[in-house]
Parts: structure tokens; sequence; C-alpha cells
């Protein structure tokens, strides 16, 4: 594997980290329970904490959703932004 494979994967890691604790953070800011949010997604709450907690890789589509539910962009539930505000 090059240098450059290995910090590619770095990158895609750490950004990986940050999607999980921004989704649970964003719910609970908005005082909403994974259930709720579930339901608000056409989810299960055990589906939804699958995302939360980083067991299951979050589709697309979920992304789109929760960053319209939000009001918030794609690129900050990722963490490649810092900005809240779309």
């Amino acid at each position: 594997m090059s240098i450059e494979q290995i910090v590619l994967l770095y990158t895609l890691f750490e950004v990986i980290k940050l999607v999980y604790p921004r989704i649970r953070e964003l719910r609970e800011d908005s005082d909403l329970t994974q259930n709720e949010l579930g339901k608000a997604l056409n989810l299960s709450q055990r589906a939804y904490a699958y995302y939360e907690s980083g067991e299951r890789t979050i589709p697309p589509e979920i992304l789109i959703a929760l960053a319209l539910f939000y009001n918030t962009s794609v690129d900050y539930i990722l963490g490649l932004s810092h900005d809240r505000k779309k």
C-alpha cells in the first residue's frame, strides 16, 4: 500500500468518526428520541440506533433525509464542514 493510499484511508476513517457523534448531537439538540427521529425518517428506532452508533453505514438517502430534516448540509453531517447552516 502506498503512502497516498494510507493517507486516504486515514482521512476517510477520520471523517467517518465524525458522522456518528454529529447525528447524535443534531438529534439531541432538537430534543428528539431515536424513536421519534426513526419515525420521521420512516425507520425503526433500532435501525436508526445502528446508524447513530456506527454499527451500520448510513446510506446516502438517509444522509440526505437527515440534512433536509435538520436544515443543514450533508457536508456538515459528514464532518467536511463545521458550518451547521446550509
